[in-house]
């Protein structure tokens, strides 16, 4: 499994959610999120602990309502179920044997923007190209 795709689907999502604006943003990735913590409840192979999983990713879920850390924090808690899953479970699709290594890869490129205050990519590219350049004051 290529580990740069994963990546590549992780910049790919906060690009995408980029073209969300705040508050919204914040509120819909709390909900996607919310989302993924039940990704392995039909079939996840870890038994009777998806049902718990699935109740501290929600809390995080609902917390991140308000704010993007809880939003990274269940981003790294499904990281963590991923790599159970790869390891011990089955795979998040079932017809692709490494699909939650993937998942364990993209994830935290999530959690990060995340964490970073989910800003808008696309707003951070634009800001930068528009600004005009300004030489640094040469110290004499």
């Amino acid at each position: 499994m290529s580990l740069v795709m994963p990546i590549l689907i992780g910049l790919a999502y906060a690009v995408l959610m980029s073209l969300i604006p705040e508050p919204h943003r914040r509120r819909f990735n709390a909900i996607m999120v919310g989302g993924a913590g039940a990704a392995y409840l039909s079939g996840g192979g870890l038994g009777g602990w998806e049902f718990p999983f699935t109740a501290l990713v929600a809390y995080c879920a609902y917390r991140g309502l308000e704010s993007w850390s809880f939003i990274g924090i269940a981003w790294l808690l499904h990281t963590g179920w991923d790599i159970l899953h790869h390891l011990k479970g089955s795979p998040i699709i079932p017809f692709a044997h490494d699909s939650s290594f993937g998942c364990a890869i993209c994830d935290p490129v999530i959690a990060l923007w995340c964490f970073w205050g989910g800003p808008s990519l696309i707003g951070l590219v634009r800001a930068r190209v528009t600004r005009p350049h300004t030489p640094d004051a040469v110290s004499s």
